[in-house]
């Protein structure tokens, strides 16, 4: 029996993931607006990791995407920009910030 794969599983696990000597200097706050589940973001401060529920005031960026996407982009059988590029995912606010995801977390996969 294989356990059912959820966006808030995926991105509950995104500390355990985070690659935190590729955060020196660096703090943002990613926001996951998540269209058919619930929203969450990616706090990182003083290279630490810290992902809540909700939404924040104030992030530097805003991930617009279904679940389906967020968890394929997560585990790497979706690539990121693709997404974006085919209109999967939207990004609103400091969009290079973005880009920087992929070499804050390592690609294993989670299951």
């Amino acid at each position: 029996m294989s356990k059912e794969i959820t966006a808030e599983k995926v991105i509950n696990k995104l500390p355990q993931r985070f690659l935190k000597d590729n955060a020196n200097d660096f703090n943002a706050v990613f926001q996951l607006l998540l269209e058919d589940d619930s929203d969450f973001y990616i706090s990182i401060q003083d290279q630490n990791c810290e992902v809540k529920p909700g939404e924040h005031p104030d992030p530097n960026v805003t991930l617009i995407t279904s679940a389906d996407t967020m968890v394929n982009i997560i585990n790497g059988e979706t690539d990121g920009m693709s997404a974006f590029l085919t209109g999967k995912l939207r990004a609103e606010g400091n969009v290079m910030l973005a880009t920087k995801l992929s070499k804050l977390f390592s690609r294993e996969k989670q299951a």
